[in-house]
């Protein structure tokens, strides 16, 4: 048995069937509902099944996301995609609410839980958290560094991306298409708002880039350093990407890891989906061409430059039918398409003025598809004996059928040859016979009746690898609720002036907490700490953690983290809870405070309130953690201001705040164009200053009456998609 797998993305059938057929270990897809690609095509009970059958038969697993946030009213319908799937084949459930998969698995023991990305594990307390829970196996955040990763493979079994599209956003903290269009990521509908164009008011960023839109993930062959830090499913980025791309990406893993033509595959990958020219990603420190800042969607593979007129200069052997896009100076100028061969190249058709030295990648290459078609079956040695006066038998291994007892014939007796052509048949199943003995004598069977039990055999050895599963219907009822919380929580850099309930110190440097900084203000004093947080994180803010009553985290770690050293926690709008079960069991957990979802409305929000349960109502709204410099780690240049303004091409601007904590990297948070206000309901008020600390700290008391120019009511109206 291999001591990994290549995890291959299935938006459809199609593409899961290229991923298997071209060697898959196993594949991920999901559901209509609950599924973080609600725009691929997905799959219902029925197809499931059909392919989870096909899957198992060549020994393959099937991986179902149902991992976005689930509202109260949604909370039956999951738990019945949950039965649903498990019941059609799934060999795991994915999910990003790490509190409801612990419900999920009190409800359900016998189902495998896998801890969605979305859910930001990137450290060991996360990874134990996520293992009390109930989960087997965590998807590592994209994020995650190679010395956390060794640690958290200890703890649970770990799954970590190789190659696809990045997140600009620390996994499962990103609320851009959320606030900017109604769409929310976290429900599956993110409208990549990241890969459009902005400027940074900073020398060399002010003129408009995909300022925001990481080059596609490519490890390449330091695949083998995360197989080597304990990382066991190698997965591969994509339901939204055409079959071609799944098998390309497949094929490309398995050369590098069990031997094959490295460059072809890789040329076939690029030519399949690019965008950028890949980068290796985070988990080994942020490289140069991390960010695609001058190019957007599929670039391909460069395969020559133009001279003259239409005349690209090339080796390769263009044909009809093959795209290509031209880069000018780095920059995409345009589109075109094969018209002729000639002499060390061929000519182009294109709407564009195609100049000297324009860059010719292709993107789209006539003859990939078919090169790429592939076929995968499972070897079965068969044994069939057909003697007259006796019992039928067919065998397979330790596997054997036996049939009614065969007549003698009269005349023209079953053949070996005939036994042997009948069996050849499959049906459509991936079923490869080998014959290691064949008996026949004097026995006389129909044709349609031995066509009948060749369907009966193979149906039966089928039906061996795709065990059934039956799951009891949940029924949910309403949640007692716990009280009511009039308490004020503050979030700000500065405390000074300050005085609320709690206040919730956000440093600009993790290293320089000072206990003159962490007095000011009246209120219990919390912590803040970001939703990306690893082991050198934690060292450098223990010695601060005296100075506070409690931490206040996005992470789910941040609740071991607090158990350790006994202190309050406050789980922050990280923990994105949406629904009552995943708010009670938080509490159960030991949370002292609980700020729900910022994407609920008010009335959601309401309904889940409580005795330490708050809402984010005033200030500005955190739609963004960025683990990287957007600046490309120009460090040299760097103006090491503490903020910017990011501009989309609307002119709206998001306020962009660095702050330090251990790595090598400044990280950057972003911030709403349009700051919030809502009135004030049930639940505790939670207010966030982050860079407003002088204007807005007077307010706290009477946040109606702060000038707050451009205010909005967030979600408080509007239910999310």
């Amino acid at each position: 048995m291999k001591p990994y797998e290549i995890l291959a993305p299935a938006g459809d059938m199609q593409a899961a069937r290229a991923a298997i057929e071209n060697g898959a270990d196993a594949v991920y897809l999901g559901l209509p509902r609950f599924s973080a690609r609600s725009s691929a095509e997905n799959f219902g009970y029925g197809s499931l099944k059909e392919l989870a059958t096909y899957a198992h038969l060549l020994g393959v697993k099937v991986y179902v996301c149902l991992n976005t946030l689930v509202k109260d009213g949604e909370l039956a319908d999951f738990f019945e995609s949950v039965r649903g799937a498990w019941e059609a084949g799934a060999d795991a459930i994915l999910m990003q609410d790490m509190l409801l998969g612990k419900k999920v698995k009190e409800l359900y023991p016998d189902v495998v839980l896998h801890l969605s990305t979305q859910a930001g594990c990137c450290n060991e307390k996360g990874a134990r958290f996520a293992k009390a829970c109930g989960f087997s196996r965590a998807v590592l955040a994209r994020e995650t560094p190679l010395a956390e990763i060794g640690k958290i493979a200890k703890i649970i079994e770990t799954e970590g991306f190789v190659q696809g599209a990045l997140c600009t956003c620390f996994s499962g903290q990103c609320y851009l298409s959320s606030f900017a269009g109604n769409n929310s990521g976290n429900r599956g509908r993110c409208k990549q708002p990241c890969r459009k164009r902005y400027f940074i008011d900073r020398a060399g960023y002010e003129d408009y880039a995909y300022a925001l839109s990481p080059a596609d993930l490519s490890v390449g062959k330091r695949v083998k350093e995360l197989l080597a830090a304990g990382v066991v499913s190698l997965k591969i980025e994509g339901r939204m990407r055409r079959p071609e791309y799944v098998a390309a990406a497949v094929r490309y893993y398995r050369a590098l890891l069990e031997g094959g033509d490295e460059a072809a595959a890789l040329s076939d990958l690029k030519r399949a989906y690019n965008r950028g020219d890949y980068t290796e990603g985070l988990a080994f420190g942020q490289r140069d061409g991390f960010l695609s800042r001058s190019v957007q969607g599929h670039i391909g593979e460069r395969v020559g430059v133009m001279r003259d007129g239409s005349f690209c200069e090339s080796g390769y052997p263009a044909q009809r039918g093959d795209g290509f896009k031209i880069l000018r100076g780095g920059k995409e100028a345009g589109g075109a398409v094969f018209r002729a061969r000639g002499e060390g190249g061929f000519f182009l058709s294109s709407q564009e003025k195609l100049l000297r030295g324009d860059e010719v990648r292709l993107t789209t290459e006539a003859a990939l598809p078919a090169r790429l078609h592939a076929e995968r079956k499972r070897e079965v040695p068969l044994s069939l004996t057909f003697l007259a006066g006796e019992r039928a038998t067919v065998s397979s291994g330790d596997f054997c059928v036996t049939y009614d007892v065969l007549a003698t014939a009269k005349s023209a007796p079953l053949t070996k040859e005939e036994l042997k052509t009948c069996f050849e048949k499959t049906d459509g199943l991936p079923l490869a016979p080998r014959f290691e003995r064949v008996e026949t004598e004097n026995a006389f069977l129909p044709k349609s009746a031995l066509n009948a039990l060749r369907r009966d055999f193979y149906g039966r050895f089928v039906s061996r690898f795709h065990p059934a599963w039956e799951l009891p219907t949940v029924i949910f009822g309403s949640l007692p609720k716990s009280g009511e919380e009039s308490r004020t929580a503050v979030i700000a850099g500065d405390l000074a002036g300050l005085s609320a309930d709690i206040l919730i110190y956000k440093p600009r440097d993790y290293a320089r907490i000072s206990p003159a900084e962490a007095a000011k203000g009246t209120g219990e004093k919390y912590l803040y700490l970001p939703p990306f947080f690893t082991s050198e994180d934690e060292a450098l803010i223990l010695p601060a953690l005296p100075l506070f009553d409690g931490v206040y985290c996005d992470g789910f770690y941040g609740l071991l983290l607090a158990r350790e050293h006994g202190m309050k926690f406050f789980a922050g709008t990280g923990w994105n809870l949406t629904n009552a079960v995943s708010v009670r069991e938080t509490r159960e957990a030991g949370a002292d405070c609980i700020a729900l979802s910022k994407e609920l409305t008010v009335r959601e929000q309401d309904a889940l309130s409580g005795e330490g349960v708050f809402s984010l109502g005033f200030g500005g709204v955190k739609v963004m953690d960025l683990c990287y410099c957007p600046f490309e780690k120009s460090c040299a240049a760097c103006d090491k201001r503490e903020s910017y303004l990011l501009t989309d091409e609307e002119g709206r601007k998001f306020p962009l705040r660095r702050y330090r904590a251990a790595g090598e990297n400044c990280r950057f948070e972003l911030y709403n164009c349009a700051p919030l206000r809502v009135e004030k309901h049930a639940a505790g008020r939670l207010f966030d200053l982050t860079g407003r600390e002088k204007s807005l700290a007077p307010y706290v008391a009477c946040p109606e009456k702060a000038p707050l120019a451009g205010a909005n009511r967030g979600h408080a109206n509007r239910s999310l998609l």
